[in-house]
């Protein structure tokens, strides 16, 4: 059996789901894609190809291996992009959550039945039906549970709004016990430098007290300046418009000081070993064109 435990970003990893780019199937056609970067790259002819990923997602399974990370895949379905494991379910707690997500991607968490089976069904939760929410969205962070959401009139229109307030209410129903801090992110459809998909692609907490920020991720800029007030300025690594496009903020904790991250963020990762983090460097900048990098592959299980 697996007994979930996930108090935060940043404590030392044990268990994790890692998403598989095996079969991921023909490139999507425009109409198919979910989000502005993949379109940008389906119409520049370079969207990424399966041995390209394939090869980068290894790269990161051996990072686990090194420090003796119990790794799960999910299982293959032909022809079905099953890279970003992190959109599908994520665990706060001791709670195992099934993400309600794009209908076109029910069957990705079908493809982790073998991991969901091995959880208690108590720990099991199944949000109702009207809460839309995505792992990216959601990070536990001590006595808070942070969560990126959009709650304009025009939620409908933006394939890119992931997360809805009942999402967020229902969150805070089920930990009575944490503060649910919610952020409205910045929504494009057509425009990826002016889109945050996710929270993590605008902000990450890393180590014990720090974090990676992107302001215009936000909409709202007070709530933008709660997050530099919470970790302290001189704790706060500022990307620009640029590096959170390149997703510089996507970077993948194993333990407070150990970060798995893409080798091309020269000048985050320079930072990051300034500040005493080891930092393993991996090749991810094919999957990054899909606009999602390495903690949107990842769901972690297990943590101390």
């Amino acid at each position: 059996m697996i007994k979930p435990n996930i108090k935060n970003e940043t404590a030392r990893l044990r268990a994790v789901v890692l998403g598989t780019a095996e079969s991921v199937g023909p490139a999507p056609t425009l109409e198919e894609a979910y989000d502005p970067k993949s379109i940008e790259h389906i119409k520049a002819g370079t969207y990424p190809i399966e041995k390209d990923m394939v090869k980068e997602m290894e790269a990161v399974a051996q990072v686990f291996e090194k420090y003796d990370v119990v790794v799960y895949r999910p299982k293959v379905i032909k022809d079905y992009n099953q890279i970003f494991s992190r959109d599908i379910a994520f665990v706060i707690e001791n709670k195992f959550i099934r993400a309600n997500i794009l209908p076109d991607r029910d069957r990705e968490i079908e493809a982790i039945e073998h991991v969901w089976s091995q959880i208690t069904e108590e720990q099991r939760i199944t949000l109702p039906e009207e809460c839309h929410v995505e792992g990216g969205d959601v990070m536990p962070w001590n006595d808070y549970i942070f969560i990126g959401t959009y709650s304009g009139d025009d939620y409908p229109d933006f394939i890119t709004a992931r997360t809805n307030m009942d999402a967020v209410i229902a969150i805070q129903e089920l930990f009575p016990n944490k503060t649910v801090k919610a952020f409205e992110l910045r929504k494009s459809n057509t425009n990826p430098k002016e889109n945050a998909l996710h929270l993590d692609c605008c902000f990450q907490p890393i180590g014990k007290d720090k974090a990676i920020l992107h302001k215009n991720g936000f909409l709202i800029e007070s709530e933008y300046q709660w997050l530099i007030d919470f970790f302290g300025k001189e704790n706060v690594f500022e990307i620009t418009k640029d590096e959170m496009y390149n997703m510089n903020s996507n970077v993948f904790s194993i333990a407070e000081d150990v970060i798995i991250s893409e080798r091309n963020f020269t000048r985050l990762n320079t930072w990051l070993r300034e500040q005493g983090f080891t930092v393993e460097e991996v090749p991810y900048a094919e999957i990054a064109k899909q606009e999602g990098l390495l903690r949107c592959s990842t769901l972690p299980l297990v943590r101390d």
